[in-house]
């Protein structure tokens, strides 16, 4: 199954372990929990969907890779105590307690939750030493002589053999005691987490024409080469960061996150390119509705290819106003909330205290650790708000004088982002009309959560009418067979012809 499909599959396997009946007593006992190992390919996102797991399922998540450790710190060190049976006083080895058991007691203190998810990863790949506790850990839940803590959920994941040469098989008798979820590479899927996370546009729209360099994974005489979802999520951080420093992507950059050469290469092509289109073709100029028929002839003469790129570049300035305006939003609501309470519980709440509220909230909800970035970033803006208004003595109605001027801003980024999305769509019907480039265009749309839920919640008359006329079905396939045929042609080619 792909990634989203195992997120599921894991979040169901855990609301159902941890689920109680009227005494308190868990539904499944923990005998019944299987541990859950989750099996695929290494750089596909299994690690990084257990902290949306965690978070999502608000419990708490210990992560460990086991290959980092040793006999020892697995499962604790030996010392001798003195114990008596019967009449006798005999000496007994017994063992502290584990690094990874401590781990998890450290962070029920820490957070305050009691119920969480213990992750091991690279579980089939252990040291001969270690391989024996990691059956002894699947079948009876323990580490040494400490049982991992009830309401405490086993996940494990490993890499199937042809992709790790330490790779150790399961016996039936371990296999007949976990819930073996098995994970392939899925560039849609991927996608949809892409735009969420503001990957690059650079790389989503390249992965689209290129979907078979999404994960490639080959063995040749000179070793492996590789490219996964990891390595270009890590490469699209460096390019926004470099991008910002005004230093250059290149071959020999892109080579250093996809160890593919042939792919490194073809990617470096491309961005040039790219960013040789949001020149040559003034982007910006674009949004803001400018364009002569000078610049429609250009376009409608380029290659497909170019004209796929165009679209990438109009959806990735969009995909990051759609996603200001998100954020912007859920700042504005999470204020709104503070400021009523604020407003009900006047006169006794003076503003220091409504600002000490939200920030022992901010705190609380941080030491929990089951915040997203995005929603810290959102309650960090909450508090300044409040500290701001402090700093300047205020009252309430001075406090929503400036709460009023927030929202204000987002109305006016919303009505401004509308225009841009009016004036691209002009443009897209303009150049293209109802072609494939439309289909890619509201395809990407389709795809991306910021915008489906700025236009589920601001509308717009022309996604609509495109959305219905068009028929995806066909239409898509038409499209990928096209950018099938691109990717058994040439390279890019170079910048500079």
């Amino acid at each position: 199954m792909d990634i989203k499909r195992a997120k599921q599959e894991i979040k169901d396997s855990i609301e159902a372990y941890l689920a109680k009946d009227e005494f308190g007593e868990y539904l499944i006992p923990a005998i019944r929990q299987r541990p859950i190992l989750l099996m695929g390919a290494p750089g596909i996102g299994k690690t990084q969907i257990m902290e949306q797991i965690a978070r999502e399922c608000k419990v708490g998540l210990v992560s460990y890779t086991i290959t980092h450790h040793t006999r020892q710190s697995a499962v604790g060190l030996p010392f001798i105590k003195e114990k008596t049976f019967g009449q006798e006083t005999f000496s007994v080895t017994e063992y502290t307690m584990s690094e990874i058991i401590a781990s998890v007691y450290e962070k029920m203190e820490k957070t305050g939750l009691r119920e969480g998810i213990l992750f091991i990863d690279e579980i089939n790949c252990v040291s001969e030493t270690l391989a024996p506790m990691m059956l002894q850990f699947l079948q009876g839940k323990t580490f040494g002589n400490q049982k991992v803590p009830e309401g405490w959920v086993i996940v494990t994941a490993g890499n199937p053999p042809e992709y790790n040469k330490s790779v150790r098989e399961f016996d039936v008798v371990t296999l007949d005691r976990i819930k073996r979820i098995d994970v392939q590479p899925d560039f849609e899927v991927w996608k949809e987490y892409a735009y969420e996370q503001g990957i690059h546009p650079a790389v989503i729209s390249y992965l689209e024409l290129r979907r078979k360099n999404f994960y490639r994974m080959e063995n040749t005489v000179d070793g492996r080469i590789f490219a996964t979802a990891r390595g270009w999520e890590d490469l699209s951080r460096l390019i926004q960061v470099y991008e910002t420093l005004d230093k250059e992507v290149d071959r020999e950059v892109v080579y250093q996150y996809i160890q593919h050469p042939m792919i490194a290469k073809d990617f470096a092509a491309y961005l040039a390119l790219y960013n040789k289109y949001k020149t040559d073709y003034a982007v910006e100029d674009l949004l803001q509705g400018k364009w002569t028929p000078i610049t429609l002839g250009k376009i409608r003469n380029a290659s497909l290819d170019e004209h796929l790129s165009i679209v990438g570049l109009l959806n990735g300035k969009l995909s990051q106003l759609f996603a200001d305006c998100y954020f912007m939003d859920a700042y504005v609501t999470k204020l709104y909330g503070y400021m009523t309470e604020y407003r009900d519980n006047l006169p006794e709440m003076t503003l220091e205290s409504i600002y000490k509220k939200a920030e022992n909230d901010f705190q609380t909800a941080k030491k929990s650790e089951l915040l997203t970035k995005n929603e810290e970033k959102v309650f960090i803006r909450t508090v300044n708000f409040f500290e701001n208004e402090i700093s300047e003595k205020d009252t309430y109605e001075q406090t929503k004088i400036a709460f009023t001027a927030e929202a204000d801003s987002l109305e006016t980024q919303i009505e401004y982002t509308s225009q841009m999305l009016q004036n691209v769509f002009d443009f897209m019907e303009a150049a293209f009309g109802d072609s494939q480039e439309m289909v890619a265009f509201i395809t990407e749309l389709n795809a991306n959560y910021y915008s489906l839920w700025f236009i589920r919640e601001n509308g717009s008359d022309q996604y609509y009418r495109h959305n219905k006329g068009l028929l995806f079905d066909n239409r898509q396939k038409q499209i990928l067979g096209q950018m099938e045929e691109l990717e058994q042609g040439n390279n890019f080619p170079s910048v500079l012809k």
